[in-house]
């Protein structure tokens, strides 16, 4: 996108809503720069009738004159900026809140393909360079455009030709602005970089502390931490550089046209061309002008960091969803719920050269339990994460009871399924909380048997808060085996019809595993289930064993068939026996 169509995009969807605080703002810019030109002007008749003509009737009426433009000029100009500062926050919380809601409703392959910290930057560096656009460089663009205009007629009114002399700066500050501006544009997007860079660092840096601790780094992570912040304070230093300028240009190009100004209206005013009233009059139009140029002059630059922010947030915005929810789509009719996948092949975009599954073809028995086994990285996950399409396949299809999940609602497709697996997700919430959100619609008494049928009471109850204790950021004042229960219980109050446990037991010990094989015994009771276990004594009685290896089915069939049939089962198998 082009800077004409990223600012008719940034009218159209955040500021055209806001039109009236905008309008209204123009008006008091108005009057800040009709109060502005005033000043200037009425020492015109201050000097003349004042101090030449000794006037004694306009010695109280001028003063309060200016008094009442000062006055007019500060409030309007409160006025003007409240209105922006309102209409650039209302913008800035829209854009925000579009973006999260891109980022919730996104594919989760797109989220996974940039670090959380990169989004974050966007959020909120991107973001707030909009707002300064919006709040400061558009107001002063109002009001110091109109300020700029009436210090001129005042200017030419008194004097045209010296006014001539003077707006030669002008043309001098627009080429000045223009050239920074093209200079900001491009140190900004490096500080967003650096900016991403630093937020990508501090997720890390609280996700992996106990790593740090262990393997005491702390010294190189100093270094590190260090390292980022030093490269943004340079790009910061860098902007604000640049920024300013315009400054030297602007006292230089003032100091020659002051200069120049005075040679020339002492000339005239000896000569009897022009009276010392107007020179003064004049002369305060012009240094009044000086910060409006100024100002007009760093208009430019704002705008190339706000427009330099958009692009990179409009196409999070605009970001196109390759799952389709198919909300006009049939809903998913559960019969027996088995599932069949046929022909399938999978790749992920992020890496096009690596096929993770091959020619996949497995028939999952409705209400009955299919183990996948195979070693880490083979493609298991992936099967299971393609069932409820959290990704979507490049070949071959899945059905349920005969219908293609491409084709039906999604909705209606992932209401009927649940995942609990090893890396248990959980919210900076109370335990409560964290096993409702499976079904915002239950009541106490179904979380409390959710709870208990999970083993959960048991520890809750030992808690200081019991179901309304915080859990800290994805559980983590919880041990791996309480956290793996709390996703049981959120698994049981959903109550779909076709469970996907991944290595749902791996973080339990043995005596926690026990209990916890009874409460996957209920749930999963009359229940389609998908299951991968390292624990082979978890699947024996599975309806159907599938060994997947580098991809591929390597073997299937029930338990007592595969230890004859399956070297790469009986390995397994026989390595377990004897780790026990």
């Amino acid at each position: 996108m082009n800077d004409k169509e990223i600012i008719f995009r940034l009218y159209i969807d955040y500021t055209k809503k806001h039109l009236g605080k905008i309008i209204f703002a123009l008006i008091f810019s108005i009057l800040v720069a009709g109060s502005t030109s005033a000043t200037a002007w009425l020492l015109d008749p201050a000097i003349e009738k004042i101090f030449l003509n000794k006037d004694q009737s306009l010695i109280l009426v001028i003063p309060i004159l200016i008094i009442t433009a000062f006055s007019t000029k500060g409030i309007s100009l409160y006025i003007a900026k409240v209105l922006m500062i309102r209409t650039s926050e209302e913008v800035k919380k829209n854009i925000q809140i579009d973006m999260l809601s891109s980022f919730i409703k996104a594919d989760t392959e797109m989220i996974e393909d940039k670090h959380t910290g990169k989004y974050i930057s966007n959020l909120n560096f991107d973001v707030n360079q909009i707002t300064a656009m919006l709040s400061n460089a558009i107001l002063n663009l109002f009001k110091d455009g109109l300020t700029l205009i009436g210090l001129l007629l005042v200017m030419f009114f008194q004097n045209w030709r010296l006014s001539l002399i003077a707006i030669i700066m002008i043309p001098i500050a627009t080429f000045t602005a223009k050239k920074l501006g093209k200079r900001i544009k491009k140190v900004t997007t490096e500080a967003q970089e650096k900016s991403g860079d630093l937020n990508k660092y501090l997720v890390d840096l609280f996700k992996n502390h106990k790593i740090i601790k262990i393997f005491q780094r702390e010294s190189y992570e100093n270094e590190r931490s260090e390292k980022f912040v030093d490269e943004l304070k340079e790009k910061s230093i860098k902007i604000l550089t640049v920024f300013i300028r315009s400054t030297p240009i602007m006292e230089i190009l003032t100091g020659i046209m002051i200069a120049i100004l005075i040679f020339f209206s002492g000339k005239m005013i000896m000569s009897g061309q022009l009276s010392i009233n107007n020179f003064f009059s004049f002369l305060a139009a012009m240094m009044l002008a000086y910060q409006p140029v100024k100002s007009l002059a760093t208009v430019n630059i704002a705008f190339g960091q706000g427009l330099s922010a958009a692009k990179r947030i409009i196409p999070i915005v605009d970001q196109k969803n390759k799952i389709s929810k198919n909300e006009n789509g049939n809903h998913l009719k559960i019969d027996n719920a088995s599932i069949k996948i046929k022909n399938l092949s999978f790749k992920y975009n992020s890496n096009t050269k690596n096929i993770v599954l091959k020619n996949i073809n497995i028939d999952i028995a409705g209400k009955k339990m299919t183990a996948l086994v195979g070693h880490s990285g083979s493609g298991k996950s992936t099967i299971l994460n393609l069932i409820p399409r959290i990704y979507e396949t490049n070949e071959g299809e899945i059905s349920i009871d005969n219908q293609n999940i491409k084709e039906v609602n999604l909705a209606s497709l992932r209401k009927e399924i649940s995942i609990v697996d090893q890396n248990t997700t959980l919210f900076d919430d109370t335990v409560f909380n964290n096993i409702k959100y499976a079904k915002p619609s239950a009541t106490d008494e179904e979380v409390y048997k959710a709870a208990k049928i999970s083993m959960s009471t048991d520890f809750i109850e030992k808690l200081d808060s019991k179901f309304e204790t915080f859990i800290g950021e994805n559980g983590v004042k919880l041990s791996g085996g309480e956290k793996q229960r709390l996703s049981i219980a959120r698994a049981l109050l959903k109550d779909s019809k076709i469970i996907l446990l991944d290595e749902a037991t791996s973080s339990l010990d043995s005596e926690t595993e026990e209990k916890i094989q009874k409460a996957l015994e209920e749930l999963t009771k009359n229940k389609t289930t998908v299951v991968i276990a390292h624990r082979l004594s978890t699947i024996l009685n599975s309806e159907n064993i599938y060994v997947i290896d580098k991809g591929s089915v390597q073997s299937f069939g029930k338990h007592t068939e595969l230890l004859k049939n399956s070297s790469l089962y009986k390995n397994f198998y026989d390595r377990q026996i004897k780790n026990n």
